[in-house]
């Protein structure tokens, strides 16, 4: 394990077997330890050299290559990811954000410096970015490593210490996890701590600097009053009901390929997955007829057999998400199996908003198509509802694509496309309302794990009295300059 002094033994003091499941006394000790040692370690300032920083990310990207086949091994065990789909999602992506923080970190780190106004001269001025300190991440198990790693490449950027408490839902995934952490830090730097509700309830009772949260919003608003209650930043990555809007003038080809793939990655387990499609309905006929195309092409005429094909996390969402199915609205899949948790890439139609599938985050492989008029039906549509996390266009519509941007509220998203806006690391990824507060990725990150410790330095050379009283006959000058 290599960390920023060179390397550290697993049997170095305080260190202790994390392959055992903790509870009670032990797991409040465990706790209390890991929180000291790393609030002592970042008061004494070690996280703060870029180059201790750069070394950290560095130990971390080679830990991921290193071990790209255990990881992915661990997402197939969990959700029967193929190798292909848990580099493209996971994997790579954590390698990706990495590198692009190694590129920049330098410039990141440099203050931002303004020139104050003259009421204040001689003066200058600058903006110190200070990180915040000790940061519980908290990950989902839908993407239990790349959602574990990828806001820790940001609080390491920024100089700070952490710990990460994966998904007990991915069990697999969460030893690797942990392995990978062992691999990359010191646990006084990084320490994974697994386990179930019970360790989570546990992290919440301290004060943390900052929380980061990826998950539902019910365990979201939990988060949120831990962090209330300590007066500690939070950051949430929530989901919601995520639109796809298909306009009559968009590309149907185009348009039923990736709305298919965005849909049916990782089994529809994705949070900013399409949720629910409003088609306009000059063309809603052949965009069903092209996404039925669309399966057969990506996953063969039984997509059980499918390698590219995952498996949802547990029996409880496999019940719940069979439950949303309506038969008599199914136009393709529909099919399931509990011995697998195997449940078709499924398309229904006819929808309505009162229908079970339209009354909640469905977070699985079923798509609902919902038939409108125009896309001002569908704006108001998607306004009744809560702040989605994503919304996707499809139009060839310079005016569509305005109005949409401009009238309707959701966290982010793409034109002629859906799910890839997260790959670019100079957008922020984050929600808005009841989809989240806060974002990341790139530089997003490295400012999400920072205070911006606004500075202003003023020289000795100059003091001019204008400032100080008796303040009689200034007040021309006065307005002047401050005005």
């Amino acid at each position: 394990m290599m960390t920023m002094d060179g390397p550290a033994s697993s049997s170095a003091p305080g260190a202790t077997d994390r392959s055992e499941p903790l509870s009670g006394d032990a797991l409040v000790a465990r706790i209390d330890g890991l929180y000291e040692q790393q609030r002592r370690h970042f008061a004494a300032g070690r996280t703060l050299p870029q180059s201790v920083r750069a070394d950290a990310l560095r130990a971390l990207l080679h830990a991921f290559e290193s071990k790209e086949k255990l990881i992915c091994d661990a997402l197939h065990t969990d959700l029967r990811k193929s190798a292909a789909e848990s580099y493209l999602t996971e994997v790579g992506f954590v390698l990706a954000e990495v590198k692009h923080t190694l590129r920049h970190l330098g410039r990141w780190m440099r203050p931002d410096r303004n020139l104050p106004p003259l009421a204040v001269a001689p003066s200058h001025s600058y903006v110190h970015h200070q990180p915040l300190g000790l940061n519980l991440i908290i990950a989902p198990w839908n993407y239990p490593v790349q959602l574990a790693f990828a806001p820790l490449i940001g609080a390491i950027a920024a100089g700070n210490v952490a710990i990460i408490k994966p998904s007990e839902l991915a069990p697999a995934s969460s030893a690797v996890c942990a392995e990978l952490a062992r691999e990359a830090f010191a646990e006084e730097h990084v320490a994974v701590l697994e386990g179930g509700v019970e360790v989570s309830k546990a992290l919440l009772e301290r004060r943390w600097d900052h929380i980061f949260f990826t998950g539902g919003t019910t365990v979201g608003r939990i988060v949120a009053r831990a962090g209330a209650e300590h007066l500690s930043r939070v950051t949430l990555e929530l989901g919601g009901k995520s639109p796809t809007i298909v306009t009559a003038s968009a590309d149907l080809d185009v348009a039923a390929r990736r709305i298919v793939w965005a849909k049916f990655v990782n089994a529809g387990q994705t949070c900013v997955a399409p949720d629910y499609l409003l088609v306009e309905a000059s063309v809603h006929d052949g965009l069903v007829s092209r996404m039925k195309a669309a399966i057969t092409e990506f996953m063969g005429a039984d997509p059980k057999v499918s390698p590219d094909l995952g498996r949802i996390i547990d029996d409880r969402h496999f019940e719940r998400l069979v439950k949303l199915i309506d038969p008599e609205k199914v136009v393709e899949g529909g099919s399931h199996d509990a011995t697998e948790r195997y449940i078709a890439p499924t398309l229904m139609t006819d929808v309505t908003m009162d229908d079970a599938v339209m009354g909640e985050e469905i977070f699985g492989p079923i798509l609902p198509v919902l038939r409108i008029e125009s896309l001002e039906e569908a704006i108001a549509i998607v306004a009744q509802r809560p702040n989605p996390l994503a919304l996707y266009l499809f139009t060839t519509s310079r005016d569509d694509e305005h109005k949409v941007v401009e009238r309707v509220s959701f966290g982010g998203g793409c034109i002629n496309n859906a799910v890839i806006h997260l790959i670019d690391p100079k957008l922020p990824f984050g929600g808005v309302g009841e989809s989240g507060q806060g974002a990341y990725h790139g530089h997003h990150s490295f400012e999400t794990f920072s205070h911006r410790k606004a500075i202003l330095k003023s020289a000795n050379f100059l003091d001019p009295s204008i400032k100080y009283p008796p303040y009689a006959g200034k007040m021309g000058m006065l307005r002047k300059l401050i005005g």
